[in-house]
């Protein structure tokens, strides 16, 4: 009966939390450094990339450690190219509401706050993300080193 109650007590707190929890955590900024810019309109491609199927301009983005963590699990830049072109993701589209990048040394994290509208096993899914990748410049270029999606408990704002 306490590990009952206890539950329902950490159930109700969970979701007081989650109700509490602002719409938007991050606001663009339009004061942006040109390396900031330059992050920001590479992931913007990115996205077009991904959504045109477009292998072999994210072949060329990502590196070859790169990590790719998704709701179904996480795997490495080859499996990510092939469940691209194989169709077993489809990124159709990526509705961007917010962007936030911070650089440190050689290293970009870049935020996005968005739905994403995808076809996922021939399902049509939306669902609203954080978004976070991380880019690491070597030899003047960026690479792609890591790209996680962050369910978030908010509406999806995409029509």
């Amino acid at each position: 009966m306490k590990a009952f109650i206890l539950a329902l007590c950490f159930f109700t707190l969970t979701v007081q939390s989650s109700k509490a929890q602002p719409t938007e955590t991050i606001k663009t900024s339009t004061n942006n450094t040109t390396e900031q810019q330059e992050i920001i309109n590479l992931s913007k491609s990115k996205w077009a990339w991904m959504s045109e199927k477009k292998i072999d301009s994210l072949n060329m983005l990502f590196d070859q450690k790169a990590m790719f963590i998704h709701m179904g699990g996480s795997w490495g830049k080859t499996q990510e190219l092939n469940t691209i072109k194989d169709g077993g993701i489809w990124y159709k589209k990526a509705e961007v509401y917010a962007v936030t990048v911070n650089i440190i040394g050689n290293t970009a994290i870049l935020l996005n706050d968005i739905d994403l509208l995808a076809v996922v096993g021939g399902n049509e899914v939306t669902h609203a993300f954080m978004v976070t990748e991380v880019y690491v410049r070597e030899n003047a270029k960026w690479k792609m080193g890591s790209l996680t999606f962050s369910q978030l408990i908010r509406p999806v704002k995409m029509k």
